[in-house]
């Protein structure tokens, strides 16, 4: 597996892990409560991902995405995340949800295109991955999933892909190409919540 593979799944996994943990607070779950969400969160999509393309999940083969896990649970707890004053808060989870998202996103069509899929694979592998863990907490704790209600949330997913099958088209799919399309990716999954852009939609 490359290395840039590890790095984007080790991110994304420290990333949600903060976002679910903070989700977990802000609905008042218990100890095993956000051990659960934060876990559905981080590892969640990945599951689902290796599951259909047919391959053992690595959360349950190898060490690191459990020690990643659990580590970034400790340090968030020791930081004092869940105290933060609201706004604060705040922009601590958009930040880290924005970063797993495209981490996440990046770790689906890097294998998509390993495994040889279309266009039309890549752009669903990315897209379930990066919100599949989400989706599985959110439904756990009994509120709609953010990628419903949640403008420039999936549809960044979907850019990500399109982006990365476009340079696997033209063969120059790189640790510098993918660096580039995440950060554009995350810059503008940012702006557009900073500026409250919106999808249309149908009246």
């Amino acid at each position: 597996m490359p290395d840039y593979f590890i790095f984007a799944d080790i991110i994304g996994i420290i990333a949600f892990g903060i976002s679910g943990f903070l989700i977990a607070i802000k609905n008042d779950l218990d100890i095993l409560g956000i051990l659960i969400a934060s876990a559905l969160t981080a590892l969640g999509g990945g599951i689902i991902r290796d599951v259909i393309l047919s391959s053992a999940p690595f959360a349950f083969t190898s060490l690191y995405p459990a020690i990643t896990l659990t580590t970034t649970i400790f340090l968030a707890y020791i930081f004092k995340l869940y105290k933060k004053a609201s706004i604060e808060k705040k922009w601590i989870f958009v930040v880290s949800d924005t970063i797993g998202l495209v981490a996440f996103s990046i770790t689906g069509a890097l294998l998509a295109i390993n495994a040889e899929y279309n266009f039309f694979g890549i752009v669903i592998l990315s897209f379930i991955t990066a919100v599949g863990g989400g989706v599985t907490r959110d439904i756990m704790i009994n509120q709609v999933p953010t990628v419903l209600i949640s403008d420039f949330y999936g549809s960044i997913a979907v850019i990500v892909a399109l982006l990365l099958g476009v340079v696997q088209f033209f063969n120059i799919i790189n640790e510098f190409s993918i660096i580039s399309i995440a950060l554009f990716s995350i810059a503008l999954r940012l702006i557009a919540y900073k500026k409250g852009w919106r999808l249309p939609k149908l009246s």
